[in-house]
């Protein structure tokens, strides 16, 4: 639906520009993107739909299966025959060259009508699982904003919790900063990390080798556990633990801290990035422009706020690691379905 993408229906008064399609029947768009290169092809589900005239529309003879059709036509295999019908004059828009005699002169290879039926419900079956589990990983994700909302509900962005017994704090009693850096270190090259929503090594961010040797001298260790903060983006929330599991190192002008007490660092993952805490970052953010402004370690330490005990932070700890593992368990199982697709489609059509 075009509202699902551009947040509106842009379609207008006049249909002399649009084609009808029943429901069952095919449009191919002939426009290259990134995720399809030489265009994809789809089966109408709906009952109809307006198609703009620049797609290429047709419908499948009645003795073979148009879901099984629609899949094989939209396959990565198809990439190769699509490739040798566009010639160098593609216009700059993406809109490929590729006229409807081109497209049906296109071969594929089909099984007996039955067996397409089996193939394509089969797969349609898989298609609903991922799509349930989707929706799953979307629930979890909602009922854990839901929680941390409710934990750290906060009256007007001042962090008085609706707790009594919160006591005012301040965020550095319970941290201790690190200072390591990695010219203290053996030889042995240090992955380089990223902060931004999470850690993440720049190796997957930049699609390229990040490492640090000891002669790396402006570079800060992080051990697993331990927090890495970035003063020029704390209004966005740039505040993340260490959970890959092994050393690393970030960026010299980040700030390293471990929480005093291990079993809490679930909590303050979620305390340190939650809504209340991003609006007191931006309250207290000092630097004349927006993208300019900063919030330096030492006010960081310094922020005060109403606070949970140890004990309690150490049980929310374990509430919110739950969280996590289920959410992590739902995206581990989506992939799998996901990759389990693939792989048949991509055995199915050599």
């Amino acid at each position: 639906m075009q509202s699902e993408k551009y947040s509106r229906d842009n379609a207008g008064q006049s249909l002399k520009k649009y084609i009808l399609l029943k429901q069952g029947e095919l449009a191919y768009n002939h426009g290259a993107s990134k995720a399809k290169q030489f265009g994809c092809c789809y089966e109408l589900t709906e009952p109809e739909a307006r198609i703009p005239y620049v797609y290429h529309c047709f419908k499948i003879n009645n003795h073979e299966y148009t879901p099984f059709i629609a899949m094989a036509l939209n396959n990565a295999k198809m990439d190769k025959q699509l490739k040798r019908l566009v010639s160098s004059s593609v216009r700059m828009d993406g809109l490929l060259n590729i006229s409807f005699e081109d497209y049906m002169s296109v071969t594929i290879h089909l099984p007996s009508p039955s067996e397409q039926k089996r193939i394509a419900d089969f797969l349609q079956k898989i298609d609903e699982r991922i799509a349930a589990q989707e929706e799953l990983l979307v629930s979890l994700k909602k009922y854990k904003r839901g929680v941390i909302q409710q934990v750290f509900a906060g009256r007007k962005g001042t962090g008085k919790a609706c707790y009594p017994e919160w006591q005012q704090s301040s965020l550095g009693e319970y941290f201790t900063e690190q200072t390591i850096r990695t010219s203290n270190t053996p030889s042995t090259p240090l992955v380089s990390l990223t902060v931004e929503d999470g850690i993440t090594p720049k190796t997957e961010r930049y699609y390229r080798e990040f490492l640090v040797t000891k002669e790396g001298e402006n570079y800060k260790m992080i051990k697993p556990g331990w927090f890495a903060y970035n003063p020029m983006n704390a209004h966005l929330g740039a505040i993340a633990p260490n959970h890959l599991g092994y050393t690393a190192a970030v960026s010299g002008y980040y700030n390293i801290f471990s929480v005093n007490e291990p079993d809490t660092i679930c909590f303050w993952e979620e305390y340190l990035t939650s809504y209340s805490m991003l609006i007191h970052y931006k309250l207290i953010a000092t630097g004349s422009l927006i993208e300019k402004q900063r919030v330096h370690y030492s006010q960081f330490v310094r922020i005060r706020r109403c606070l949970p005990s140890v004990e309690e932070q150490k049980h929310l700890s374990k509430l919110f690691e739950t969280l996590n593992k289920k959410i992590a368990n739902a995206e581990s199982t989506e992939r799998q379905l996901v990759g389990m697709r693939v792989s048949l489609l991509q055995q199915l059509f050599i």
